[in-house]
C-alpha cells in the first residue's frame, strides 16, 4: 500500500504505524484517518502480525484533529461524501474492536484525538517527553472519539473533569500515576521498550490473547457474576482449541509451544 500521512514497518511480529504529518504535530485529517483505518484492516488479517504500535515522527504523538478540516466539514454544504468526522467515526470503531494486542508508543505532545487514540490501546508506553491533554475545551470543541466518556473510566472521574475542564497539558509521569501509562522511558528508548514488550506479547497464542482482550474489554461493562461467568465458559470452549493443546504439550515435554491462533 502507498500512504502519504503515515508510514508502516514490520519488525518481527510487530506492526509499527506511524503517524506521518509531523509539520502538523501529526494532526488527524480526512485523509489519515482513511489510511489508519486501512492500514489496521490489513494488521488485522495478516497472520505474520501478532502486535500492532501506533506512534508518532516528530514531536508529536498527535496534537489532535486538524481543525481546519473540522471548520470544513461545518461549513460545506451536504453531497453525500463522508466528512472528516465521518472517517474519523470509523477509524475509531476500528481501533475500539481490534482484536489484536494493539500497543501506543507515546513520542510527544498527545492532546485531543491523540489522547482518544491512546485511551483505545491495551498497553500506553511513554517517552519521559511526552506532554498529555485533553485540550478539546481550549478550541470551543467537546470530544467525539470518547474524549469525554473514556477519559473518567481510565483515571477517574475527577481527575478527567480536572483534564477536560481546564485543557491542561500533564507529563507522562503524572498519568502514570493515573494509570493510562503503564511505563515512562527516556526518549531515545522508546522504541525499543516497546518493541521489547511487543516481542513478548508475540510469543504467546494469538487465540488465547485475542480472547483475553475480549474477555477484559467485555468484562468492563457486565455485571461482576455475568463476567465471571463468559470466562468460565470462554475457557471451558477454549480447552478444545490447538493452541491449548499444543501449549498444554509442551509443558509436559519442556519445550516451546508453537501458537497456531486457533
Amino acid at each position: 500500500m502507498a500512504f502519504h500521512t503515515i508510514l508502516v514497518e514490520q519488525k518481527n511480529l510487530t506492526r509499527w504505524i506511524y503517524l506521518n504529518r509531523p509539520d502538523h504535530l501529526n494532526a488527524l485529517s480526512k485523509s489519515l484517518m482513511i489510511e489508519l483505518l486501512e492500514a489496521l484492516q490489513d494488521a488485522e488479517r495478516d497472520e505474520h502480525v501478532r502486535v500492532v504500535v501506533i506512534s508518532g515522527k516528530g514531536r508529536a504523538f498527535c496534537a489532535g484533529a486538524d481543525l481546519k478540516e473540522i471548520l470544513s466539514d461545518v461549513e460545506k454544504k451536504p453531497d453525500g461524501q463522508k466528512g472528516m468526522l465521518d472517517s474519523a467515526e470509523d477509524t475509531f470503531t476500528k481501533l475500539n474492536h481490534f482484536p489484536k494486542p494493539l500497543l501506543v508508543a507515546l513520542n510527544g505532545i498527545t492532546a485531543a484525538g491523540g489522547l482518544e487514540i491512546t485511551m483505545t490501546a491495551d498497553i500506553v508506553i511513554a517517552s519521559e517527553k511526552a506532554k498529555i491533554a485533553d485540550a478539546h475545551a481550549n478550541f470551543g470543541v467537546i470530544p467525539g472519539g470518547g474524549g469525554a466518556v473514556r477519559l473518567p473510566r481510565k483515571i477517574g472521574v475527577n481527575r478527567a473533569k480536572y483534564l477536560l475542564f481546564t485543557g491542561d497539558f500533564i507529563s507522562a509521569q503524572e498519568m502514570q500515576q493515573y494509570g493510562l501509562v503503564q511505563k515512562v522511558v527516556p526518549a531515545e528508548e522508546l522504541e525499543a521498550a516497546v518493541q521489547e514488550i511487543a516481542d513478548k506479547i508475540s510469543t504467546k497464542s494469538p487465540l488465547v490473547l485475542r480472547e483475553m482482550k475480549k474477555l477484559a474489554n467485555d468484562g468492563q461493562e457486565q455485571p461482576l457474576d455475568i463476567a465471571l461467568k463468559q470466562e468460565i465458559l470462554a475457557l471451558k470452549n477454549h480447552l478444545h482449541s490447538y493452541d491449548c493443546q499444543e501449549g498444554l504439550s509442551a509443558f509436559s515435554e519442556k519445550r516451546v509451544p508453537d501458537f497456531k491462533g486457533y
